[in-house]
């Protein structure tokens, strides 16, 4: 008998569905068929059962935050099943180790964390059976049977799973060191609160904190441009001055001055420049550019968009979600007629099927085996929703895949762009700019923004060169420069994509469709999270600020700190990539690791040198720290000292003298004797009176009693009185 061991419940339950099955405790037991002639049983993770562990279960002199102990740097790196879900590990465990299971097939998602998840499990049960990995891109019936059919070697993936663990165990020994270094140096400074350090947060946290840099350093001024109307005998053209392309002028008397000399003067259009381009469909969505396009539309957060994607991944609607390709190979385009067949069906897309374009097949632009790694781009399955149950959500992100799809298989949109120069009493120069859409082509099925709607030029009036007319107005219009903008979420995950290069559309189409920059489709809306758990960044209306916090530990960092780079950790993707193809070592990746664990270190002494942090920021900082909250209770005074006269404050784990580092005093009373809680009530009767009220519940060995406690004056401690 086969065993499947699945990433989540869902997932298990989508993997089991084709089949007659029986659903057991923690497991679905599939009863005989063509794929599986001996039966199989069908379990789940639940994410990750399994993590690393902490330091000082390696060693105890590991647990208190020291400079002296870092670096620390495990011989070997050890995982422990986490406490809240050992219950689900230990069904697993024991249905491995049955030993009518002679195959274990592993069904996390196809990516290096399904496998990750999934094989730390079974290293953890100590398990050793032959082993075949599940490898689909969707969750539909044809899918997995297919997947079922054509099961891998168990070698074709354990590239990615070292890939998988290499980055968990730098990212631990990167993230541990640094985090306990930069708390205790800026404690050491003033600065009471945790730093939270990674190798992907940290340079994320750098790009928003440059920006804010940028916004508050920049310096408004003011610029003047004129603008005028001609008429040409009843036909109107507006336009702007303009002299070396440039239509800003910096003083508002020399913009006065040009519309004063124009206005009622000649003009005579001097060139007319006409231009037709043409615009390819957009390419198909990997989960970044998705998310992008989501926040942009309907202002939802990276995180939310990979969650509903992911539902709708587990209904079987839409293709495996943490996909980085935007292409399909020919196996999947082959998919795509049916799909569309199916999308016409829905009333929503009849008017735009079938699509002018019947195949994309021979498209490189979307077909193109070479470009397509782990999985293809995200399309829409051949299953046909019943949109009446989808969520609202739901339905919105299914809808952009959709159109996506569709988009690939329509005409180029086609305008004509025209330029007119005009020339004002031969002498001030004027441009007007204009745009004619020609072909409709795909922007039929992607509606553009209102946004972009606005910023398109005004349909113009049909003109001569040399054609002359006069200046009906002359007007002078105020404006000024405005700072750069914050980044919205969708911004700074195709910021985190191409690691904070600026480039134009058309660059940043080509390095969308690669894999680099900082984080991977699957963690970057994780991490902008993790940014906001720890307090480093707040969204406000769609917009990234960073917090005095954030902009303290970049501060603190340095500029050309290596964790602050986003280079340095694009290369890192890179080697973990290659150690994932098989083409680098994960033992020499790790030894580079642990070499900069140790320079980070150094680095960090160096920097505390010239820290000059602002007091007020630092006090604002400490005084917000919620673990100082949490954690920083009120000691209750419970009465007056025997010994001397100092308070008795519970300590709570002891009740002790308020005095005993001025005065050495030496009071003290356990809180719990032999298994029994001692209350306050009682330790103010014993204050007061030299005796407690009787306590019942004293538990020595198997034996159970009652007795007062009261206070013996000579050895200054507290005695047992038993009832007569």
């Amino acid at each position: 008998m086969k065993i499947v061991i699945a990433e989540k419940p869902d997932q298990a339950a989508k993997l089991a569905a084709p089949f007659s099955f029986t659903k057991r405790t923690g497991y679905f037991d599939v009863k005989a068929n063509s794929y599986f002639p001996n039966g199989a049983i069908i379990t789940w993770a639940i994410g990750h059962l399994c993590e690393l562990k902490t330091p000082e279960e390696y060693d105890p002199t590991w647990k208190k935050w020291k400079l002296e102990t870092l670096p620390i740097i495990p011989d070997r790196f050890e995982y422990k099943v986490s406490k809240s879900k050992y219950k689900q590990f230990t069904i697993i465990k024991n249905l491995v180790k049955r030993t009518d299971i002679q195959e274990i097939i592993i069904g996390g998602d196809a990516g290096r964390e399904g496998e990750l998840i999934i094989r730390t499990i079974l290293r953890v049960c100590g398990v050793n059976k032959p082993m075949k990995r599940l490898w689909i891109s969707s969750l539909t019936e044809n899918s997995v049977k297919n997947g079922f059919s054509n099961l891998l070697p168990e070698a074709k993936t354990k590239d990615i799973y070292y890939e998988a663990l290499s980055r968990s165990c730098a990212d631990w020994l990167i993230g541990m060191n640094t985090s306990r270094l930069y708390t205790v140096l800026l404690k050491k400074n003033g600065v009471k609160d945790v730093f939270s350090i990674g190798r992907v947060q940290t340079p994320t946290l750098a790009l928003i904190v440059h920006r804010e840099h940028e916004i508050a350093n920049f310096k408004s001024e003011p610029f003047w441009e004129v603008e005028a109307v001609f008429h040409f005998a009843g036909r109107m053209l507006k336009a702007k001055w303009h002299k070396n392309n440039m239509s800003r002028v910096s003083e508002e008397k020399q913009a006065i001055a040009i519309a004063n000399f124009c206005l009622h003067k000649n003009v005579e259009i001097t060139k007319i420049n006409k231009e037709t381009k043409e615009y390819a469909p957009p390419l198909l969505f990997n989960l970044s550019a998705l998310q992008a396009t989501a926040n942009k539309s309907y202002k939802f957060s990276p995180q939310k968009t990979l969650d509903i994607l992911q539902k709708l991944y587990v209904k079987g609607l839409v293709s495996y979600p943490r996909s980085d390709s935007q292409f399909l190979t020919s196996e999947e385009a082959k998919t795509l007629p049916t799909i569309l067949n199916n999308l016409s069906k829905i009333d929503k897309y009849k008017n735009l099927l079938p699509p002018p374009t019947n195949s994309i097949m021979n498209n490189k632009r979307y077909v193109n085996e070479k470009k397509v790694t782990d999985h293809h781009a995200i399309i829409v399955t051949d299953q046909i929703p019943n949109l009446a149950k989808l969520s609202m959500e739901e339905e919105k992100i299914y809808d952009l895949v959709a159109r996506q799809v569709i988009a690939a298989h329509y005409n180029h949109a086609i305008f004509a762009y025209t330029t007119i120069h005009s020339l004002v009493d031969k002498r001030a120069e004027f441009i007007s700019k204009g745009k004619e859409q020609i072909e409709e082509g795909w922007r039929k099925v992607i509606y553009l923004s209102k946004e972009n709607a606005s910023q398109e030029e005004e349909m113009l009036p049909l003109l001569h060169e040399n054609e002359l007319g006069t200046v009906a107005q002359a007007t002078v219009k105020k404006g000024a420069t405005q700072p750069p903008n914050r980044y919205t979420e969708g911004h700074l995950i195709t910021v985190m994509k191409t690691a904070g290069k600026h480039l134009d559309d058309a660059e940043l189409e080509k390095v969308l469709s690669k894999t680099e920059g900082l984080g991977t489709e699957a963690t970057r809306a994780g991490i902008i999270g993790t940014l906001k758990d720890r307090n480093y960044i707040e969204i406000k209306k769609n917009q990234v600020f960073a917090t005095s916090k954030g902009m303290l530990l970049i501060e603190a960092l340095g500029e050309n700190s290596l964790l602050t780079s986003p280079s340095m950790t694009a290369k890192w993707e890179q080697r973990l990539s290659e150690i994932g193809e098989g083409h680098a070592s994960p033992q020499a990746f790790m030894e580079q690791v642990k070499k900069l664990t140790y320079k980070l270190i150094t680095d960090a002494h160096e920097r505390e040198k010239v820290w000059a942090f602002d007091q007020k920021e630092v006090d604002k900082i400490s005084a917000n720290n919620p673990y100082q909250k949490k954690y920083k209770k009120e000691k209750t005074v419970v009465g007056k000292c025997i010994l001397c006269d100092g308070s008795i404050i519970d300590h709570g784990t002891f009740y002790g003298c308020s005095n005993y580092k001025t005065a050495n005093c030496k009071f003290s009373v356990s809180k719990k004797i032999l298994s029994k809680t001692i209350s306050q009530t009682n330790v103010r009767k014993l204050l007061a009176s030299g005796e407690t009220d009787m306590i019942k519940g004293f538990k020595k060995g198997q034996k159970t009693f009652n007795a007062h406690l009261i206070w013996d004056e000579k050895e200054h401690k507290v005695h047992f009185k038993f009832p007569q």
